[in-house]
């Protein structure tokens, strides 16, 4: 694949209530970094080169524990949560620049494999319009 462009926009502003916690969600840590590290490492493993954080709920805390794993982040605040896309219109300035490929993704989901979000880019690069990647839990 040659050198295309590439932004993640890592969904980051739900309040996590069902784990009744003070610290927003996606800073909860997993293996010793926060949830939503994770996340950023597998974007950047995948050539993501701009990074589009969107945040709410906690955003000055977010804002601080962000740059310890992604020291320039472009962020965006989601006032009221109204769902995915509304999430994903709060980023729009970043998403308007141009890039080849533009990754959206949650802030909860850690186990994100590079190797797929990759597989996605190529598909991308291949001419897809829209690339879809789900999978199906055992539980």
């Amino acid at each position: 694949m040659s050198q295309r462009t590439c932004l993640s926009v890592i969904l980051a502003a739900g309040e996590g209530t069902r784990m009744k916690s003070a610290v927003p969600k996606v800073l909860h840590p997993i293996a010793g970094l926060p949830m939503v590290a994770h996340v950023v490492k597998a974007a950047e493993a995948a050539g993501s080169g701009d990074l589009a954080l969107v945040i709410g709920h906690g955003a000055d805390e977010m804002r601080k524990a962000t740059q310890k794993f992604a020291p320039k982040p472009e962020t965006f605040v989601q006032d009221k949560r109204r769902g995915t896309a509304h999430a994903v219109l709060a980023a729009r300035d970043a998403i308007s620049k141009g890039y080849d490929d533009v990754l959206v993704m949650f802030g909860d989901t850690p186990l994100i494999d590079p190797e797929v979000l990759t597989a996605a880019r190529l598909k991308l690069a291949e001419g897809a319009a829209v690339v879809v990647v789900g999978f199906r839990t055992s539980n």
